[in-house]
C-alpha cells in the first residue's frame, strides 16, 4: 500500500469532510472509491464538458489570437490597442 498526498484548498476539505461524514464516510475512503470507479471506467467518473456557449468563447478566443499574430498585432501594448481605437473612433466620427 502506499501513501498519497494532495493539497486542497481549507474550505474544500471541510465541505468534503461534512459529506463524507453524512455519508458515513471518511475522506480516505471516498478518494479511494473514487480512484477505484476511475479505473473501472477508464476515466473520470463523471462528464467533464464545458457549456455550449463557453465552448463557442474559447473558440472565439483562440481565432482572435491566431488573427492578432497574423496581422503581428499580438505584441502590442493595451495603451497602443487603445490608442488605435480611439484613431478609429475619430475616423468613424469623421464620416
Amino acid at each position: 500500500m502506499t501513501t498519497l498526498q494532495i493539497r486542497i484548498e481549507d474550505e474544500l476539505k471541510m465541505q468534503a469532510t461534512a459529506i463524507c461524514n453524512e455519508l458515513g464516510l471518511d475522506i480516505s475512503t471516498a478518494v479511494r472509491t473514487f480512484l477505484r470507479k476511475m479505473v473501472l471506467e477508464g476515466g473520470m467518473p463523471f462528464d467533464m464538458k464545458v457549456s455550449e456557449t463557453t465552448r463557442k468563447g474559447i473558440l472565439a478566443i483562440d481565432s482572435m489570437r491566431t488573427k492578432s499574430e497574423l496581422s503581428g498585432l499580438s505584441e502590442m501594448s493595451l495603451d497602443e490597442i487603445n490608442e488605435e481605437i480611439r484613431l478609429a473612433r475619430l475616423e468613424k466620427q469623421k464620416r
